[in-house]
């Protein structure tokens, strides 16, 4: 199965205990169990840094039954009114309370956020919903008010803690798959990715396919990040150019820009490279005042896929 395969799949952590967050998070989500109910909830934090994770290690605990919705492919009001309707209106076999985990809630479409407040309380009695984003503001205020907030955030002195932790994760993982290593190597992955844990092991399970992780890796992470977000504009996919500037962005938009101005005329038709350049101009200088940075970012890319060719 591809879940076994995938090594986020594999090595999840499967208890609260196991997860590496902030003690005082883990003890949040410590004291549901203890308490034997989970209230409705909205997880809002950075990608890959545990958010879905952790709502797993949760239910799996309590022995809860639950189903997990992608928002961001399945967020449309089809979905809510036949896979979540037909779940939620249902009586466990175990007779608890069942659960909604609505991953990547911030995608749902306007239609589906309105309509999902009043599945909410219609079966409240019999079902939970939790719900992770990114960006807690995409999310509707009706549904801020029917759950309780619970943010991500990693303070500086708790940093040190928790790449440690992680590296000893990465180095069981990579010993228990037989791969050769540099811990060197393996630690500024981690400080360059930190806290998205998904990301590091994506990018360490596609460099562990050679059989070696040596120093070699570093200088082509960002080169193929860029490939493939050269490969969605070409098949002018808006909704995966999306997901890769949430993914990528990291905060430092002016790497990209200027990645996209390095290679430029080893990627896009000689006729496009003066709009492209009058383009890249523009934003890069926009992005030194706007407020959201992953919206101009986005703007800019519509741009370059409506205006700009991609060589074949």
């Amino acid at each position: 199965m591809l879940q076994d395969f995938l090594w986020v799949e594999k090595y999840r952590p499967k208890t609260i205990e196991d997860t590496i967050l902030p003690a005082d998070l883990k003890k949040t989500f410590q004291k549901f169990i203890e308490d034997k109910y989970v209230p409705n909830l909205i997880l809002a934090g950075g990608p890959g840094i545990g958010k879905t994770t952790i709502a797993k290690a949760m239910l799996e605990e309590l022995g809860c039954n639950y189903i997990v919705i992608n928002g961001s492919m399945n967020g449309n009001i089809d979905t809510l009114r036949s896979d979540i309707k037909n779940f939620a209106s249902t009586v466990a076999f175990s007779g608890g309370r069942k659960y909604v985990i609505l991953d990547e809630a911030d995608y749902l479409t306007q239609f589906t956020q309105p309509a999902l407040r009043n599945f909410m309380e219609e079966f409240s009695a019999n079902c939970g919903f939790i719900l992770t984003c990114n960006f807690l503001n995409k999310i509707i205020e009706p549904l801020h008010s029917r759950c309780s907030i619970i943010q991500f955030k990693i303070d500086v002195k708790d940093k040190p803690k928790l790449a440690s932790q992680f590296m000893k994760r990465i180095t069981n993982i990579l010993q228990t798959e037989n791969i050769e290593f540099e811990e060197r190597v393996i630690a500024e992955l981690i400080m360059k990715f930190f806290p998205d844990w998904r990301r590091v092991l994506n990018e360490l399970q596609r460099y562990a396919a050679m059989g070696k992780i040596d120093s070699s890796i570093l200088a082509n992470i960002s080169d193929e990040n860029i490939k493939n977000l050269i490969s969605i504009l070409k098949q002018k996919d808006f909704k995966s150019m999306r997901k890769w500037v949430a993914d990528n962005l990291d905060n430092e938009p002016q790497s990209i820009y200027r990645k996209i101005y390095d290679g430029c005329s080893e990627s896009f038709e000689t006729s496009s490279i003066p709009q492209l350049i009058l383009l890249l101009g523009e934003y890069q200088y926009k992005s030194a005042f706007v407020v959201d940075q992953e919206i101009n970012f986005v703007a800019f890319l519509t741009e370059v896929m409506a205006s700009c060719q991609v060589k074949e």
